[in-house]
């Protein structure tokens, strides 16, 4: 069992991302409270929770990154090689973060499995695939370091 250093073992927080069927990643990047994808907004309702496309996620990061003048860091050359990839772009374009309880990135593993028990009617249609994340860094490889 983990723990954090003295006898009590880690909680670690939980993400839930969703890969939506094309039309409906089409439609959720240009309106997430659009009619058609109603389903899927009311399973996000009921968790406090919004859908964050991940490629228009690291388009955001870059952008920032160059407004900020931040951009000598291994975490922006990997996001910006992968946002200048139009594979990488196609393979993200369906791909979407669920931010949860208020808008966390990151939320109680009870939320996480709540979402994705909720969620789970919608696999094989709308959704095409669901995933739950813990945030234990052994568990999430970190971008590979570039030279």
């Amino acid at each position: 069992m983990t723990t954090n250093g003295a006898t009590q073992p880690v909680q670690w927080d939980y993400q839930v991302r969703i890969n939506l069927a094309d039309s409906f990643a089409t439609v959720a990047r240009a309106n997430a409270a659009d009619p058609a994808l109603k389903p899927l907004t009311d399973v996000l309702s009921k968790y406090n929770a919004t859908i964050k496309n991940q490629f228009d996620a690291f388009a955001d990061f870059c952008r920032e990154a160059e407004a900020n003048g931040q951009t000598d860091s291994d975490l922006y050359r990997w996001t910006k090689q992968t946002v200048d990839n139009p594979e990488k772009q196609a393979r993200y374009a369906t791909r979407f973060t669920v931010y949860a309880d208020g808008g966390k990135e990151v939320y109680d593993r009870a939320i996480a499995d709540g979402l994705e028990a909720d969620l789970r009617p919608l696999l094989g249609g709308m959704i095409t695939r669901i995933n739950k994340f813990d945030s234990n860094p052994a568990r999430n490889p970190q971008p590979p370091a570039q030279s």
